[in-house]
């Protein structure tokens, strides 16, 4: 017989819920998505909806059929895998490899492990890292923005990453003149014929209204977000200011997936620190590594590795930065306490 334990009076009670937080993060992700449908129209469209559908149909096949379990669509995480998985991806991605990387971002980032709430790492970038060591072609053909009715043949071109990239290699600071200016940048608009990058990283003032909306919904705190960008701006103004061929820290943190990865990816309950002081410590490493994948690894973009990283980083902060436990002796004060 199962009984029920209650502690004692007073109870604290919270409208706090796994649906309300995924919700809340879908709510949060709407304008990336709906600047991506204006940006890259039917090209968006496609990824992001066989992205989401394959990765809720993953999730119900393996937690029905293999796991034996009762399907736990409804919590939401499943579709925010999607669209996370989705918006890493370029426009004109191909739909089986899309299918792919949804199975393999369902199945093995995620359900492996014993589904929501136990995964390392985050499923939608086991997704997209799969799809980029398999498919780095197709992963690195970047449609240019404004394309709204082709799919599979949009034009593609360098993005400012790459461009940044090059820029490195031959030693020729005069290739950051085709850089857009930060205010493009923020407001998405790649022009000069560059590819605009992923579908989610396309615009990065409609990723910081998802910011600023679920730090007022408190789904997430400032530490891991605020601790990247800074760390990323701060290492690349001194590397800018070491040399001219290292492009300036705003058009840095607005290039890529790095506003994407900070906001969405690397806050990730799961897979990041409990604690502030173990949050910060992820985010300022994240933000490194980013730095130096970005600027001495060989991909042009380094924040879905430097989140992997971390993310296996996880269980030994936790560990090692966490709260006295209540009624505790300090250490200074246990002889005397003798």
């Amino acid at each position: 017989m199962n009984k029920l334990v209650v502690s004692l009076s007073p109870h604290a009670h919270g409208a706090d819920s796994v649906e309300r937080n995924m919700y809340g993060v879908i709510i949060a992700l709407l304008p990336a998505l709906l600047v991506s449908f204006y940006f890259f129209g039917l090209g968006s469209v496609v990824v992001c909806l066989t992205s989401v559908a394959a990765c809720m149909f993953f999730e119900w096949a393996i937690t029905k059929f293999m796991l034996k379990t009762q399907p736990t669509l409804t919590d939401g995480s499943a579709i925010v895998t999607g669209l996370l998985l989705g918006m890493n991806l370029p426009s004109n991605f191909p739909i089986w490899m899309i299918i792919l990387g949804a199975l393999v971002a369902i199945g093995i980032g995620k359900m492996t492990f014993g589904g929501l709430g136990c995964n390392p790492f985050n499923p939608a970038l086991v997704g997209r890292c799969f799809l980029l060591v398999s498919f780095p072609a197709a992963m690195t053909s970047w449609p240019v923005a404004g394309q709204l009715t082709n799919y599979i043949d949009a034009e593609t071109g360098a993005t400012p990453l790459s461009l940044m990239k090059m820029a490195i290699k031959t030693g020729d600071a005069s290739v950051l003149e085709g850089l857009p200016s930060s205010l493009d940048m923020l407001l998405g608009n790649t022009a000069n014929g560059l590819g605009a990058g992923t579908i989610g990283e396309i615009c990065a003032i409609a990723l910081i209204i998802g910011l600023v909306y679920m730090l007022y919904k408190k789904i997430i705190t400032w530490h891991i977000p605020i601790s990247i960008l800074a760390t990323v701006f701060v290492f690349s103004g001194l590397l800018h200011l070491a040399s001219p061929i290292y492009a300036n820290p705003i058009q840095v943190i607005f290039s890529g997936g790095l506003m994407l990865g900070a906001i969405f990816m690397a806050t990730d309950y799961v897979t990041s620190p409990m604690t502030p002081k173990g949050q910060l410590i992820y985010g300022v490493a994240i933000g490194f590594l980013t730095v130096v994948i970005r600027n001495w690894g060989s991909y042009p973009e380094g924040m879905s590795f430097a989140i992997l990283i971390m993310n296996a980083f996880t269980p030994l902060i936790n560990m090692y930065i966490k709260p006295k436990r209540f009624g505790e002796v300090p250490a200074t004060n246990k002889e005397d306490k003798k």
